[in-house]
């Protein structure tokens, strides 16, 4: 029989910090930071494309219906990114391999794409139970209850294929599916930031920057899209130059230094300033480049003003960040 779910903890005062030896933190973020430098030299141009909202919204849902803690949604989301491009690019490599018939060619893509869409749905329920079983501390998803949930979808499986859809997973990716996440980048800056007297509380800080990262994941095209026109300086980037950009948005620890930065700027602006000159001395990013990022996210996250109204929080919030930034370059 399958215990009850235990509901995953919610409040902020729940993730400690400051109780991990200073070694142990500066260790732990110079792998982040390998890690990361890795992840962005090896993005590949397709990458990214299975973020989109719906996918995302489905992931989030799914993962809080079964009470998984935040980081488990956002591993699944990963996983599930990597596995289906890498389906693609497996498709493409396969309907190059046919003879040049252009009718046959056109059947062989056809039947591929079925097969992949067909085994969608099943696919991202096993990236979200594999993302459970790497928090094992936590709360692993049974195969009772994903089978029970796909049924109520009338999607009808036995265990057998269930255990096959998680092995094609961990083939497809070489048995790595222990990815890295923005969450741990957010989390380990915090913990630094903590040690470095930031005036904001970090316990403060985390429960704000969930909140932005669950939006950037589920605004990851718009948000990004923003970020490329303002690097660009043009509302109309080329194919060449998007992309270019594809090591951006694999750039987690970019990401998190733009998240800590709106969240403190929600929490408390007039700390703002104080909190992006830690996060530019720890990570070596530019005022700029921080700036840039979280604009983007305070401006997707508010929105814009209308016409009659005050400048919206973002204009703010870039303008202040501008400043700082051509002051202390």
């Amino acid at each position: 029989m399958e215990g009850p779910l235990r509901p995953r903890p919610t409040n902020p005062s729940d993730f400690q910090f400051g109780v991990v030896a200073t070694e142990t933190i500066e260790n732990a973020l110079l792998h982040l930071a390998q890690q990361n430098e890795q992840a962005v030299k090896e993005a590949a141009g397709r990458m990214g494309s299975f973020r989109e909202t719906r996918i995302v919204e489905f992931v989030f849902l799914l993962s809080e219906q079964w009470c998984l803690e935040k980081s488990v949604s956002y591993q699944a989301v990963e996983i599930l990114e990597r596995f289906m491009v890498k389906q693609a690019e497996n498709i493409c490599q396969q309907a190059t391999l046919q003879p040049r018939n252009n009718k046959t060619e056109s059947q062989n893509w056809r039947a591929l794409k079925e097969q992949l869409f067909n085994k969608f749905i099943l696919r991202l329920v096993s990236c979200v139970q594999l993302a459970s079983k790497l928090s094992f501390h936590y709360k692993i998803v049974s195969n009772i209850t994903v089978l029970s949930f796909l049924q109520a979808l009338g999607y009808v499986h036995t265990k057998e294929e269930l255990l096959e859809s998680e092995l094609d997973v961990l083939k497809s990716l070489n048995f790595q599916i222990n990815l890295p996440t923005p969450l741990a980048y957010v989390e380990m800056l915090l913990e630094v930031l903590g040690y470095n007297g930031c005036l904001v509380p970090a316990a403060q800080l985390h429960a704000t920057c969930l909140t932005l990262l669950d939006l950037v994941y589920l605004l990851h095209e718009p948000i990004y899209e923003s970020l490329l026109r303002a690097s660009i300086e043009n509302s109309t980037p080329s194919q060449l130059q998007g992309e270019k950009f594809v090591s951006v948005k694999e750039d987690f620890m970019l990401l998190a230094v733009g998240i800590i930065a709106a969240s403190a700027f929600i929490q408390n602006h007039e700390c703002w300033s104080q909190v992006v000159g830690h996060l530019r001395s720890i990570t070596g990013i530019a005022l700029e480049s921080i700036a840039e990022v979280s604009y983007a996210i305070l401006t997707h996250s508010v929105g814009a003003s209308t016409p009659g109204q005050q400048q919206p929080v973002p204009y703010k919030a870039a303008r202040a960040l501008r400043t700082a930034a051509s002051s202390n370059t």
